[in-house]
């Protein structure tokens, strides 16, 4: 009996010893995993304790048996911080180069385009004209002087240029064709005074004018779009992280390290309401940057539609050839008119050439046949503009495809960042939910400033929108009316700069 009793005791002895040493262990357990975590991402262990400490100290992460200092956890406090800017960084890399790579595309298409249509117009009026065309060039390469520079971002009022262009060209036929006499300046300027009621040149000037206008304009209001997208999406990617935003990150993405269960990883839910906290500013650009990309892909349609830039650098010099043969055709009323309002001009005392004026404008200009077609290694310039021109057209539809996958990119970037398995764990009842493992209860708050007032995880001002991104949107919404105007055809001076320096610039 006496041996059963001391059985029993030993027995209840050894059980209370063990549930001692089980207690313990439950109340601090071993740091290893922690440290290897925290060693892992280059932080000194020293002073990182190998047990659980009681936790009074901290001011983020759980109190309780932790394996946290305040100073590993203001160092944590760093880290979320920079990994929450690089997650925005990365999530937005594909849509910021998208803009980058885009912008410089286009404009190298553009302007090789004008190059090689410059080109193969002085090499056609050049086999055509001749001497003639060579003695009066400077007038034809002014206009795509203007031209370049007008879509370069230069203070250049397309349809004055063009009436210039069209009445400093009035005043060098005027001349050739009527030779026998002799012109002052003053008597030219009368002249081109009769250009829009004399229509020398017939109908050109203003179908030139119609589709230079509408053409030119889209093509620099979209590359400018291109740019002022690249300029905001990378402002806005440099994320001001506010100090609430720093202790919800800190607790979401690190607290489980004090807790020692580095390796888990954030609930879905719970990482929605932290991210829309945090990115409750760049959310709100949403509604101005989808207005912004409906704006550009409409303009890139006027690009890509009857009225493209291939409708106008193509035929330029048919339709300024189809203009000169028409001044000839129309050479005596045109005289008869301008002497009558003008006054009789002095003979020259040299007689009209019978030779050279009149040949020269005796047949319609044509391009080259393609037997006629010069080569060389590179090509004619026409067929190098046509391969151009196919090219860019490409492009267009390249850009307007990646412009479509960039609506509601704002809104829907905390989504991107907690995507299941990248930054949050698959397993709803598996994950740390900010306190410990298990399911995240809270609702999800909808997108924006107004909306986080409900935010159970970030304390948002709602009252203190941020500066920069509410420039930001005051930029899209200027750009996005230049773009409108573009489309309907309506000119925007901008301030005459190279390459558009300033973006976000208001209108003159």
């Amino acid at each position: 009996m006496y041996a059963m009793w001391r059985l029993q005791v030993s027995f209840c002895t050894l059980w209370l010893l063990l549930s001692l040493s089980s207690a313990a262990e439950s109340k601090a357990r071993s740091c290893s995993d922690a440290r290897q975590a925290y060693n892992a991402k280059g932080f000194s262990l020293v002073n990182v304790p190998h047990q659980e400490i009681s936790g009074e100290h901290l001011r983020v992460c759980p109190q309780g048996y932790t394996c946290c200092t305040s100073e590993m956890e203001d160092r944590l406090n760093q880290e979320s911080k920079v990994e929450f800017e690089n997650l925005v960084e990365e999530s937005s890399r594909t849509m910021r180069t998208t803009f980058v790579s885009r912008h410089k595309k286009f404009d190298e298409f553009f302007l090789e385009l004008l190059d090689n249509s410059e080109k193969s117009f002085n090499s056609m009026f050049t086999r055509t004209y001749r001497k003639l065309y060579m003695q009066n060039s400077e007038v034809f390469q002014d206009l795509f002087t203007e031209l370049k520079r007008y879509y370069t971002g230069g203070n250049v009022n397309l349809e004055e240029m063009l009436n210039d262009f069209w009445s400093r060209l009035l005043e060098r036929m005027f001349q050739l064709l009527n030779s026998q006499y002799q012109f002052t300046d003053d008597y030219l300027e009368c002249v081109s005074k009769y250009t829009d009621q004399l229509k020398p040149f017939g109908d050109v000037p203003r179908k030139l004018k119609a589709r230079v206008t509408r053409a030119f304009i889209a093509a620099r209001t979209f590359v400018q779009g291109l740019m002022v997208g690249r300029e905001v999406a990378n402002r806005v990617a440099k994320v001001n992280v506010i100090p609430a935003c720093v202790r919800a990150l800190t607790k979401m993405l690190y607290c489980p390290y004090c807790r020692s269960m580095p390796g888990l990883k954030p609930c879905h839910n719970y990482c929605h309401n932290v991210m829309r906290g945090c990115l409750a500013n760049q959310a709100d650009l949403d509604a101005e940057w989808n207005l912004f990309i409906d704006a550009m892909l409409l303009v890139a349609d006027r690009l890509d539609g009857p009225l493209n830039i291939e409708s106008v650098v193509q035929p330029v010099d048919i339709m300024i050839s189809d203009a000169i043969l028409t001044m000839q055709e129309n050479s005596m009323q045109v005289s008869a008119k301008v002497f009558q309002e003008c006054g009789q001009p002095k003979p020259s005392g040299i007689g009209r050439s019978a030779r050279g004026i009149s040949d020269v404008f005796s047949s319609r200009f044509r391009p080259y046949t393609p037997r006629e077609m010069p080569t060389t290694a590179a090509g004619t310039s026409i067929d190098r503009l046509r391969v151009v021109w196919r090219t860019m057209q490409h492009s267009v539809i390249d850009i307007k495809n990646k412009l479509k996958e960039s609506k509601r990119f704002w809104s829907n970037l905390p989504d991107d960042i907690c995507a299941k398995g990248k930054l949050t764990e698959s397993d709803d009842d598996q994950c740390w939910n900010s306190h410990t493992k298990g399911r995240y209860f809270p609702e999800v708050v909808k997108e924006g400033l107004t909306n986080q007032v409900n935010n159970p995880e970030v304390d948002v001002d709602i009252t203190r929108p941020d500066t920069l991104i509410r420039q930001q949107i005051m930029a899209l919404r200027v750009m996005t009316n230049k773009l409108k105007n573009a489309y309907n055809g309506n000119d925007i001076y901008f301030q005459d700069s190279s390459k558009f320096s300033n973006p976000s610039g208001v209108c003159k």
